[in-house]
């Protein structure tokens, strides 16, 4: 009789230890914000918290945790920024450790030009975990105006420089070159230095979290609560949906607006 090889899924893990592990995820992300509102040279992030920080799947890229104090449009909009590093650097020799990706391509981040994107993958033991990423709103990126917003704009170059994908840290060595590029096209090439010293720092603390974090738990029960808690949303928010009555919504909204 042949035999078949099967594989069979680790038991679900218990509440109080998923509740911990969600708690000390959370607390990662939560911390990165709070290093770049405390670092960050302009207000928009240090005041208004324009910003925010999160872990996303190693896979999809999907959000695996984000940090609750940044502004709620980047919970849909970073996991798009994740995917576009990803994919960027598939094209450009693949996701190598010490990297970090830096864009503000509205297109490819779901938000405006002003939004920096920084994407680093983190490793463990030589394979990839997950991403950090942190995303800020820098005070200004050239374009007509100073500020970047410019109502009488007819296309995205005269809002802001527009900047791909690009290795800001490659092999963990930091890139004096885009850095030149970036502050050449600012008006205040100081204030850009400070917010993009600020993301760093934030990612570098959001490693050292998560690596602390992998050292007392391990790295394969972490992963597990990372897909409960997935599969946990999933089934709220399909809960949320069949709550709803059946039927066709809609809803008129006014702009003040002068074209």
């Amino acid at each position: 009789m042949a035999e078949h090889n099967t594989t069979t899924a680790p038991p679900a893990m218990d509440p109080v230890t998923l509740a911990v592990l969600r708690g000390r995820l959370e607390q990662i992300a939560d911390e990165m914000d709070a290093t770049l509102y405390r670092s960050a040279f302009n207000p928009i992030i240090a005041e208004a918290h324009d910003a925010c920080h999160g872990l996303y799947d190693a896979i999809s890229g999907d959000t695996l945790v984000q940090g609750k104090s940044g502004l709620p449009v980047f919970v849909g909009a970073m996991a798009f920024a994740v995917r576009a590093a990803m994919r960027v650097a598939g094209e450009r020799g693949g996701i190598t450790a010490g990297d970090t990706w830096l864009f503000n391509d509205p297109y490819e981040g779901g938000t405006h030009a002003n939004d920096f994107k920084l994407v680093r993958p983190f490793f463990r033991g030589g394979t990839l975990y997950c991403f950090l990423a942190s995303a800020a709103h820098w005070h200004d990126v050239g374009g007509n105006v100073p500020g970047n917003y410019n109502p009488a704009a007819t296309e995205c170059w005269q809002e802001a420089v527009q900047i791909p994908p690009v290795r800001i840290v490659r092999g963990g060595v930091f890139d004096d070159d885009v850095l030149a590029i970036l502050k050449a096209n600012t008006r205040l090439p100081d204030s850009l230095w400070g917010d993009l010293n600020g993301q760093l720092a934030a990612l570098d603390l959001g490693e050292r979290r998560l690596h602390d974090l992998l050292d007392q738990y391990g790295d394969a029960p972490v992963q597990q609560a990372m897909g409960e808690l997935r599969t946990r949303a999933v089934k709220l928010m399909q809960s949320h949906i069949a709550a709803l009555p059946d039927g066709r919504y809609s809803f008129s909204d006014i702009l003040d607006n002068d074209g």
